[in-house]
């Protein structure tokens, strides 16, 4: 096992390389490092080079210095496997790692080849927002005017902060400024129109109880990906891989190797 830097966008970056053999890279989900994925890790590198990264603001990698949108990512993931010098891979993502794939997946003249991806808990579906969604959007918004009226502001300078932290996720409140700006560009970009375009055997592993990405989104990637399979694991949740990880690794196993 190797732990590296790297310089990619102007960004130290670091990333794991280990085995040997066929190309496998791993993107990790939002807020999550490479030792989330150690156990994926430690069973592809049995028969595959596999490469897994603390993306731009997680683990040891530099946060960027302005907000990005998911094309900042894909060229991001692009500049790192040209500058590995990898011609052919397979993809594996995890939650916003999927989502990365996904729009990957629809960029044209790429000077390396990916043979396959997998998606676990992939994000990439927004949903219509419920009507109590709606109502804390626009109570949130409401406020937020509010505290930001000068004199309020003066009083109360960190009412704003705290108002964020009310309204806002575990990972928007776990966040800096600018990772808080780049998560609310990134889920609010519905990839729906992306799928159909993913040309290579696609599999997509779900946890049935997951709620950060629920299973319904695997269903739509699955009916709207030419080359796509679900697969449904019980009892399991958003980090399906760590809950399950001998029926989650035999599955990737044999999917990667093709059935050998």
């Amino acid at each position: 096992m190797i732990l590296i830097k790297t310089i990619i966008k102007n960004l130290s970056i670091n990333y794991i390389k280990k085995g040997s053999g066929k190309t496998v890279l791993i993107l990790p989900g939002w807020g999550t490092t490479i030792n989330t994925y150690m156990t994926l890790i430690n069973s592809i590198s049995n028969y595959a080079t596999v490469y897994c990264l603390d993306m731009p603001g997680f683990g040891e990698s530099q946060e960027p210095s302005t907000y990005w949108n998911i094309d900042d990512y894909v060229e991001f993931i692009i500049e790192f496997i040209k500058k590995q010098e990898i011609k052919k891979l397979d993809l594996i993502g995890h939650s916003n790692g999927g989502r990365i794939i996904i729009k990957l997946m629809n960029e044209k003249n790429l000077d390396f080849e990916v043979d396959k991806i997998i998606l676990i808990g992939s994000a990439g579906i927004v949903h219509k927002k419920t009507l109590s969604q709606v109502f804390k959007i626009k109570t949130y918004k409401f406020l937020k005017k509010t505290v930001e009226f000068k004199p309020i502001k003066l009083i109360f300078p960190n009412l704003l902060t705290k108002l964020k932290n009310h309204f806002g996720s575990e990972d928007y409140k776990n966040a800096t400024p600018i990772m808080r700006q780049t998560l609310v560009n990134l889920v609010n970009t519905d990839l729906r129109e992306y799928l159909p375009n993913i040309n290579v055997p696609t599999l997509l592993i779900w946890g049935e109880n997951d709620t950060a990405t629920p299973i319904s989104d695997g269903e739509i990637m699955e009916k709207m990906i030419p080359d796509a399979g679900l697969i449904k694991v019980e009892n399991s949740s958003h980090y399906v891989f760590l809950e399950k990880p001998q029926y989650v690794n035999i599955i990737i196993n044999t999917f990667l190797s093709g059935g050998k």
